[in-house]
């Protein structure tokens, strides 16, 4: 058994209020290396509904020849998910699906061909390779754009390559790019370097949403032990702008 730590003021999951939308998840069962299945699923839910989440729009990965998910495939184990849901009575939790885009030249072809799967309207999460990107990333941006789509980043601060180049931030966010934090990244979860980073991006006000990208209860678990004062302090006012997106 686990135990929550609502009655502590002091901790992230007590930030989040009815409206807070979770736009970074993998909770569907079975379709990517999230929730293995039903169980899991539900495990995850009721774990987020225990901190007040009621919103989530869960963003499974596509990649090629990794995860081979389609809107079709999505959107049939959103279905699924939501009929157990209903089945075992849980009726006030709001579960949408988005994904996650790899930005590589399988998502050049989906841009082209394709309508994609977004967090709401035009916002549509991406991410890039840990250590390379793109050599034309911001030729990918800029087509995105002209597409009619939004780019949310997901999790900026764990990307290395930037690390020893910071301006490439600042460059990503006048091409247009937005910025989704890890929640996670704030615990020592990725490491303390990528919490420092994480910090120095807060400080410079460059996040516009987050997301806890939560996978397995061990994530959960980590987030749980949020509680730098400091830290909290300087994600509350994201955790407001991800209402935007309910």
């Amino acid at each position: 058994m686990f135990s929550f730590l609502k009655k502590n003021k002091n901790n992230l999951t007590n930030l989040f209020s009815e409206d807070f939308v979770d736009i970074h998840s993998h909770i569907l069962p079975g379709i990517d290396d999230g929730a293995k299945n039903l169980d899991e699923s539900v495990a995850l839910i009721e774990r987020m509904r225990s901190y007040g989440i009621k919103n989530i729009v869960t963003t499974p990965h596509i990649m090629e020849s990794v995860w081979d998910n389609t809107p079709a495939i999505i959107n049939g184990k959103l279905n699924e998910l939501n009929a157990h849901l209903k089945s075992i009575g849980i009726n006030d939790f709001n579960v949408k699906a988005g994904a996650e885009y790899l930005l590589d030249s399988h998502f050049n072809k989906l841009l082209n061909t394709e309508k994609l799967l977004t967090i709401k309207d035009q916002y549509l999460l991406v991410e890039i390779s840990y250590m390379n990107a793109p050599l034309n990333l911001y030729e990918i941006l800029f087509n995105i754009q002209i597409a009619g789509y939004k780019p949310i980043l997901a999790h900026p601060e764990r990307y290395l390559l930037f690390h020893e180049n910071f301006k490439e931030y600042t460059k990503l966010k006048e091409a247009g790019c937005l910025f989704q934090l890890n929640l996670l990244s704030l615990s020592n979860y990725y490491g303390k370097h990528v919490k420092k980073v994480a910090q120095k991006l807060l400080e410079e006000k460059q996040y516009d949403f987050v997301g806890s990208d939560t996978h397995n209860l061990r994530h959960l678990d980590f987030m749980e032990k949020i509680n730098d004062a400091k830290l909290l302090k300087l994600v509350t006012p994201i955790l407001e702008n991800n209402k935007l997106l309910k």
